[in-house]
């Protein structure tokens, strides 16, 4: 032993064990089970939008078929009657009916109108053609666009 060096005497440092990653502090648990709660109220949320504008859905398949028999046989009037009876029926499923099911004419292109959302309104010539039976010039592709535009973007009675 050299008594010059105090320090020779002297154990190595032992370091401890590395810490480990599990089990988690109490706060990661929590932040975990909120993070479930979240997600669970997301899909929740987003299941019922879903099945709630299953109504949109079908209307837009029909009015889509509407357009392909237009296509094959090329009758406007049929068309346009079809639409509209299209239109009331989803206008039923989004609205009072006290507020949809008496409308008809002027009351009921008002009506149409006011719910648009960025969109050409329908024009005049489509309440005398779906209520009178007259054969006007309205633009069945129009109408077309018009009509989906409306289905996709009303806004729902609260």
């Amino acid at each position: 032993m050299n008594p010059q060096d105090p320090l020779a005497n002297l154990h190595p440092l032992r370091e401890p064990p590395p810490i480990g990653w599990w089990p988690p502090a109490p706060g990661w648990w929590l932040l975990a089970a909120l993070v479930l709660v979240l997600l669970l109220a997301l899909v929740f949320i987003l299941w019922r939008r879903y099945r709630a504008n299953a109504y949109r859905r079908a209307a837009l398949a029909q009015l889509q078929r509407l357009q392909q028999v237009h296509d094959q046989h090329g009758d406007d009037l049929q068309f346009i009657t079809q639409t509209n009876a299209l239109l009331k029926s989803v206008a039923l499923v989004a609205y009072p009916r006290r507020e949809v099911a008496a409308s008809s004419g002027q009351q009921w292109l008002a009506f149409l109108n006011s719910k648009l959302v960025k969109a050409q309104p329908f024009p005049e010539e489509f309440v005398s053609a779906a209520y009178y039976k007259d054969t006007p010039d309205v633009s069945v592709s129009q109408l077309y666009l018009t009509a989906q535009a409306w289905i996709k973007q009303h806004k729902v009675a609260p």
